[in-house]
């Protein structure tokens, strides 16, 4: 049986051949295997340099010093480390997030209600996900500590405007920490015009390997973020644990590939979308969920009347897509995310993310698009 045509770039992508080759380097014998601590031989020389190498790719991404990057395995990771970090010891005790945010941001906030006491402002968002700028400002207190909100929203591909609100924290002088899992290295970031003071990726998210990520912590004037792993004092005793050299290395090289590539490849994608939007478009009952103007070109999410979601997804075996969130896949309920925008229950069960990427195809476009068509009509009958 042919695999199934891959549209859930969004939950994770595949490693980029250039990638795993820089990888493989780092694992036998006769590659860069060390250990980058064991600075007494010519083994963690290297192993360190490699891992040096590859947070100067990361920061230049960023426009950031490199000893602002700091390793993690994820961006979840990075996004508790950012807020238990920031939280920990602080006089301020009030955080602000959206209701939209990834549950890796909302879990922990509950987290800091329930087990240290700080106040949690949820800003809904508006019909297709965005914060604005506004709702941030209205809900700003003299103990405000932090405002945590994604740069891209990881179910709809909705962009919010963290340059304004890098402008109106700094302002405040109120911590910005951004979840950019799904925009490092395919929307612009500069850290220092826009203001952010931490901020979470992934390299998986971006053909890079799973298992590695790292947060951007501003280095001046320091944060003074406390680890939430404790060990050797690696990371400047931010977060302790060997580094692992080939995964860092396939980040670094996944950042720089993206720093070469990523605005050509969004032109690209942004012709995808048309595509496929111009193909599921002439069937009726479509609701756009993705914002119209401000979104990712390679993340689409749009709801189909008059079907029921659950035979639709299941009639369309040979796609691999997904409802919403990879983290939520194994819930019956309506995606939360859709619940915000209050999309009806029926038709944000009818509702699917279609996400490409650096291996889609115009052939695998046209198919998924006749595809989903194809499926409405019958489920829906004559």
């Amino acid at each position: 049986m042919k695999d199934p045509i891959y549209l859930d770039y969004a939950a994770t992508t595949p490693t980029d051949p250039r990638v795993a080759e820089k990888m493989s380097c780092c694992l036998l014998t006769a590659g860069n295997f060390g250990n980058p601590a064991s600075r007494s031989h010519v083994y963690g020389w290297r192993a360190e340099e490699a891992v040096e190498q590859a947070r100067v790719q990361v920061a230049d991404v960023l426009n950031a010093d490199p000893r602002e990057i700091v390793w993690t395995s994820g961006a979840t990771e990075s996004d508790n480390l950012a807020l238990k970090g920031a939280a920990s010891g602080a006089h301020r005790r009030h955080i602000v997030t959206s209701a939209v945010e990834h549950k890796a941001v909302l879990d922990t906030c509950a987290f800091l209600a329930a087990e240290e006491g700080f106040e949690i402002t949820y800003l809904d968002p508006d019909a297709h996900g965005r914060i604005e700028v506004e709702a941030v400002r209205d809900v700003l207190r003299p103990d405000t500590l932090m405002v945590s909100i994604m740069h891209v929203n990881n179910e709809l591909g909705t962009v919010n405007d963290i340059a304004a609100m890098g402008a109106l924290c700094r302002e405040n002088q109120v911590l910005l920490h951004v979840d950019a899992a799904q925009s490092f290295g395919k929307l612009p970031i500069d850290v220092r015009l826009m203001k952010i003071d931490m901020l979470s990726i992934s390299a998986h998210k971006l053909y890079g390997p799973k298992g590695i990520g790292a947060l951007y912590v501003r280095r001046e004037p320091p944060i003074g973020l406390q680890p939430l792993i404790h060990g050797g004092g690696h990371e400047l005793g931010m977060r302790s644990g060997t580094l692992p050299t080939h995964q860092i290395v396939g980040l670094g090289e996944a950042a720089r590939l993206m720093s070469l590539e990523g605005a050509r490849e969004l032109v690209r994608f942004d012709g995808l979308r048309r595509r496929l939007l111009a193909h599921l478009q002439q069937s009726p009952e479509v609701y756009l969920h993705t914002h119209p103007e401000h979104h990712l070109p390679s993340i689409l999410n749009i709801g189909f009347g008059g079907v029921d979601g659950e035979t639709l997804l299941l009639a369309l075996d040979d796609l691999a897509l997904s409802t919403g969130s990879a983290c939520n896949s194994t819930s019956v309920e309506p995606s939360f995310v859709l619940r915000a925008l209050k999309v009806p229950d029926a038709i944000a069960h009818a509702s699917l993310r279609l996400s490409f990427g650096r291996f889609s195809t115009e052939e695998d476009i046209d198919y998924a698009g006749r595809r989903i068509n194809e499926v409405l009509g019958r489920l829906r009958g004559p």
